[in-house]
């Protein structure tokens, strides 16, 4: 659909809601912008993101609304543009006066828009697991931070796999080099050898990957037990698991542990062949609880497609819309500073069976899960931490993070150096 029409969406919704059309309007509905590529690389991952918020937005009115107030989407479409995301936060903030954006996937498309929000002073939530070392004012992370998803899968290759030799696998872009340095620096303090690290980077939309998946096959022969991170992100997973099938490595041999594969991108392929294979998340669609069941029948009822599958981001974008919801309520208004100011503290009931708390630092509390890709697309737990971890902004592992705290509650500071006690970093 074009944006016009996603535009019109909008109209049409208030209009059959019995909302009158024309002037007033702006002033008796609250604008949420929605910033996801429909199209490009990324829109395998990023168009469920979209209709995920226009049926949490449809369910919050069928509810009233919030503060008496009907809430209107307004979809944009950056294309997978890096630069496109930012012309497009302008416009939906400056433009259309949305009260919150609701967006992005890739580390590079937040770092693209992260001037605009400071600027306007606007207010976004980005729903995606990233490589942290970063804790902004306008932006709510509700996806993990490494100490929430890269750092427990790898601590659980080593203690259930042996996993002995690593390739660090992604695409190239802030997110995979950051985690990878992270990891990178992970791996050694735990007496790994520099020789038996593997770092590679690939193009967003890498098609050919023959030559990479030989290379770790030849790495994992050496005689200790090999396993792949990965970090590719978007429709570059789709021939890199083929290939993986393909030259006949195994989980049982070679296991990859990704992080940018869910429920959505197994979709579109054969899984059979990569059954064993891991992915780590705070979320799965076949976690068995009441509130995830509602979710999933909401979802299937809403996209009228029995058959859709619920992934990790998109319970991240439930999270983090429910606790805007109740951060408006609390402000009684949803101008972004009041929201912003309210959101710490905020809770709200996470769809795997916990409460998930908004911190000081602009990070929440979550679960960690790792599980088995099963010949059927989902996922079988194989691992889960005993409670909810607290994000951390900044790393222990990198000599330039480790003395820094984030804390816009008591602080007022996202990078705040606790040896030389100032705002700023190092």
């Amino acid at each position: 659909m074009s944006k016009t029409g996603w535009r019109s969406w909008g109209a049409a919704a208030l209009i059959a809601g019995g909302l009158a059309a024309g002037p007033a309007r702006a002033q008796e509905t609250i604008k949420i912008g929605v910033l996801h590529s429909l199209s490009g690389t990324m829109a395998i991952s990023e168009t469920t993101l979209k209709d995920a918020m226009l049926m949490l937005i449809d369910e919050q009115n069928r509810r009233g609304g919030v503060l008496g107030k009907k809430l209107e989407a307004v979809v944009v479409d950056p294309a997978s543009n890096w630069p496109l995301f930012a012309e497009k936060a302008r416009e939906l903030i400056a433009k259309d006066k949305v009260s919150a954006v609701f967006g992005c996937w890739t580390s590079v498309s937040r770092k693209s828009v992260l001037p605009v929000f400071k600027e306007l002073d606007s207010l976004l939530f980005y729903p995606v697991q990233y490589e942290g070392e970063e804790s902004e004012r306008n932006v709510f992370y509700t996806g993990a931070a490494p100490n929430q998803q890269a750092i427990p899968a790898v601590d659980y290759l080593i203690k259930e796999e042996n996993v002995q030799r690593w390739v660090l696998e992604g695409t190239d872009y802030v997110y995979p080099r950051t985690t990878n340095k992270i990891l990178e620096a992970y791996l050694k303090s735990k007496g790994v050898k520099p020789e038996d690290i593997s770092i590679n980077y690939t193009p967003f939309g890498q098609s050919d990957w023959q030559t990479r998946v030989a290379a770790i096959k030849s790495f994992g022969s050496a005689g200790k037990k090999t396993a792949v991170v990965s970090t590719i992100n978007g429709d570059a997973n789709v021939p890199f698991y083929k290939e993986l099938a393909n030259q006949g490595i195994k989980a049982i041999d070679i296991p990859v542990v990704a992080f940018s594969v869910g429920e959505e991108e197994l979709a579109g392929i054969d899984t059979k062949p990569l059954v064993g294979h891991l992915a780590a998340w705070n979320y799965f669609q076949s976690i068995e609880t009441p509130e995830n069941k509602a979710f999933i029948d909401k979802w299937r009822a809403f996209t009228k497609n029995a058959k859709r599958v619920t992934n990790d981001p998109m319970e991240a974008h439930y999270v983090g819309f429910n606790m805007w919801v109740k951060a408006v309520e609390k402000a009684g208004s949803a101008e972004p500073g009041k929201v912003i100011a309210a959101l710490p503290g905020i809770k709200q009931p996470n769809l795997t069976g916990g409460v998930s708390e908004m911190l000081a630092n602009h990070h929440i509390t979550k679960p960690v899960f790792i599980g088995e890709i099963k010949d059927n697309g989902q996922f079988d737990v194989v691992f889960k931490t005993e409670e909810l971890i607290p994000g951390e902004a900044w790393s222990k592992q990198l000599d330039g993070s480790k003395d820094l705290e984030a804390d816009w509650v008591k602080l007022n500071c996202g990078n705040y150096n606790t040896k030389t006690k100032k705002c700023g970093g190092a």
